[in-house]
């Protein structure tokens, strides 16, 4: 089956605090900005190491709860897309999170067959 190629497709990557993840949603969908994954993940970025006490006994803990969530977007909609991540997740505290940006070599609507651009657009009702 060929397909025939459109603009470039991104995924945008965002991994924030598991508190701001509404507010992420939120101010994805005031950008218009649809079709979002997210998971619950562990990680471990520029905060401080915290200590713990677990059973009486002291802990390291070097990971922290955050929430990754993953758009798949046109080229269009990039830069909105990272300003609403910004938006939402943005406490101005070490431990906000990060954006990373990475190519997208094909995407594709399983129930269409429809590609690229045309599979990250949303769906009219």
């Amino acid at each position: 089956m060929q397909h025939r190629r459109e603009l470039a497709v991104k995924l945008v990557i965002g991994i924030v605090r598991p508190e701001k993840a509404n507010d992420v949603l939120e101010a994805l969908y005031r950008a218009e900005v649809r079709g979002v994954s997210l998971s619950r993940v562990q990680g471990h970025g520029g905060e401080l190491d915290r200590v713990e006490t677990y059973r009486g006994t002291t802990v390291q803990v070097g990971l922290s709860e955050k929430v990754r969530f993953e758009i798949a977007v046109s080229d269009d909609f990039v830069d909105r897309t990272i300003d609403a991540l910004c938006e939402g997740a943005r406490t101005g505290e070490v431990g906000d999170g990060k954006i990373f940006v990475v190519p997208l070599e094909r995407a594709v609507r399983i129930r269409t067959g429809e590609a690229d651009t045309a599979a990250v657009t949303p769906v009219g009702r």
